[in-house]
């Protein structure tokens, strides 16, 4: 007599079958999320032994706190013997960015920190990886446009063609400036463009520190421009045009690593068990800001 799970078989297979496979992707999510969790990703056979750490600044700057908690983990990490920065980034929002900018020059004094431009490292991705030693991009990458930019949009014109009158109540002249609910005055737009003026200062002062550039050489090109990574190398921006795998290797070099080495990438995206069957798709969402303007890298 066939056994209860061959009747069953027998009699649902198509969802014996989808059970056998929902069975065997938890298997092998487990198994990664071990590997993930010892350090080994594919192209490595060792869980033990030096590791490069790879950092990723994908998408827009808004958060700090799961690169800097990741970068802070390989600082710790006496295994770890240099990081690669990997950027994808076309900036964001000014504090975050200057955070990872902390976290990795700090970093950098303990061990190499080599960073790789994907696509675009522009604006907050370029402050925030410009302390690193060595900088690689494509020569197709696009970088710099270093500047600051506030955008918001007032609605009082279009309110009071029907015949809508807001009232905004404040303790200062400055304090309401940038709602939605009303125009900008002179005195609210000069203020604002004083302090966009610090917040671009900042950043000259960061690359220039960073890159160990004349402050007036970097100041002549944080006019917002964007560049690629070829006009970069030439403007002394970045340092090689290269690929991740050529970023890699001279890292290697610079922590003396010989043969292979385990890659520790991060931070990890947490999902749901069934995002994590499906697959890596990744959706990054980004809600409008509540008080109509902000200052970002852009």
């Amino acid at each position: 007599m066939a056994g209860t799970k061959d009747r069953f078989s027998q009699r649902h297979p198509f969802l014996f079958g989808v059970m056998m496979i929902i069975l065997a992707m938890a298997l092998i999510t487990g198994v990664m999320a071990f590997f993930r969790a010892m350090g080994w990703m594919p192209g490595s056979f060792a869980l033990s032994g030096d590791k490069i750490g790879v950092v990723h600044v994908d998408g827009m700057i808004l958060d700090s706190s799961r690169v800097v908690d990741f970068i802070r983990t390989l600082e710790d990490d006496g295994s770890v013997k240099g990081v690669l920065l990997r950027v994808d980034s076309p900036g964001g929002a000014i504090a975050p960015s200057q955070e990872i900018y902390a976290a990795v020059k700090k970093l950098n004094a303990i061990k190499p920190v080599i960073a790789s431009y994907g696509s675009m490292a522009a604006s907050g991705g370029y402050y925030c990886s410009c302390p690193a030693r060595i900088i690689y991009a494509n020569s197709g990458s696009i970088t710099a446009s270093i500047g600051v930019m506030a955008e918001f949009v007032t609605v009082a014109d279009a309110m009071e063609k029907f015949g809508i009158k807001p009232e905004v109540l404040t303790t200062g002249k400055y304090k309401a400036a940038g709602t939605p609910l009303r125009n900008l005055t002179d005195a609210q737009r000069e203020q604002m463009l004083d302090l966009m003026h610090d917040l671009h200062d900042q950043f000259v002062d960061h690359v220039a520190e960073a890159r160990g550039m004349d402050r007036a050489r970097v100041a002549a090109i944080a006019d917002g421009r964007a560049v690629t990574g070829r006009q970069a190398l030439s403007l002394g921006l970045v340092d090689r045009i290269g690929t991740q795998s050529d970023a890699i290797a001279e890292l290697k070099r610079e922590a003396g690593i010989e043969g292979r080495a385990a890659l520790l990438e991060g931070p990890v995206t947490k999902q749901s068990f069934v995002r994590e069957l499906m697959g890596a798709f990744k959706i990054d969402l980004t809600s409008s800001l509540q008080q109509g303007w902000t200052f970002s890298f852009k």
